[in-house]
């Protein structure tokens, strides 16, 4: 019972430990529209055929600035209408069959993983012949996912020893470039995790305001009562 008791509090530990890498800070900002922009095109031309938004539709696409003609124009490629929701374009049976499990839905992954592992995750992908994508990351070890963006980033590998990246071949951005569209795309994402977090925040501080603005005289009033008597 006791070695039972120890290995299930170990067990946690060495999942951390198993999956622990240093985390870069992702420079995202939901308030910049024009990167959500960028963000939710990347995301529809290299995502989205895998991974779906079930809970994003693409009409409120034009909340984020872009007008229907241009959703129609620049991010429908399958048919769909302005009104569908996101869904992902491949069939999840068949995804499982070729990566051994169905990709997962996105629109909450931000809130579950956290901007920082998503903006690092898609930066250390790096060549491994030994899985089965020839694909592997350093944030997530073996993971099933190839690597979307190769052709943008060109390919790494990683030393074992030293978990240093080498550049194999270029592909077709800069590091800098590179970097700047992971960071729009994960911009998209926490959007989508919840679009309505920068009205929220707007409306919580006028909420504040006027909560102050009512309870201070009540407050002030009290105080008056309580002392009023106290010389």
């Amino acid at each position: 019972m006791k070695r039972a008791l120890f290995a299930l509090l170990l067990f946690p530990l060495a999942v951390w430990a198993a999956s622990s890498y240093r985390l870069d800070r992702a420079p995202h900002d939901p308030s910049d529209i024009a990167s959500l922009q960028a963000g939710a095109g990347t995301y529809v031309n290299y995502c989205l055929g895998c991974h779906g938004l079930q809970f994003m539709r693409y009409k409120s696409l034009t909340d984020i600035g872009l007008s229907e003609a241009q959703i129609k124009e620049f991010l429908l490629f399958t048919g769909d209408k302005v009104g569908d929701m996101m869904k992902a374009v491949q069939d999840p049976k068949e995804a499982k069959s070729w990566f051994g499990v169905a990709p997962p839905d996105l629109s909450v992954v931000a809130r579950s993983r956290g901007a920082d592992w998503l903006y690092t995750y898609l930066r250390t992908f790096y060549r491994d012949p030994k899985t089965p994508t020839g694909w592997n990351n350093a944030v997530f070890p073996n993971v099933a996912m190839p690597h979307a963006l190769w052709t943008l980033q060109g390919e790494l590998a990683l030393d074992p020893k030293t978990h240093k990246f080498t550049e194999l071949s270029k592909g077709s951005m800069s590091t800098t470039e590179y970097d700047r569209t992971v960071r729009d795309l994960v911009n998209f994402l926490v959007y989508v995790g919840e679009p309505a977090a920068e009205r929220r925040k707007a409306i919580g501080i006028v909420v504040l305001f006027v909560l102050l603005g009512l309870l201070f005289p009540l407050t002030y009033w009290l105080k008056k009562e309580f002392w009023k008597d106290v010389k």
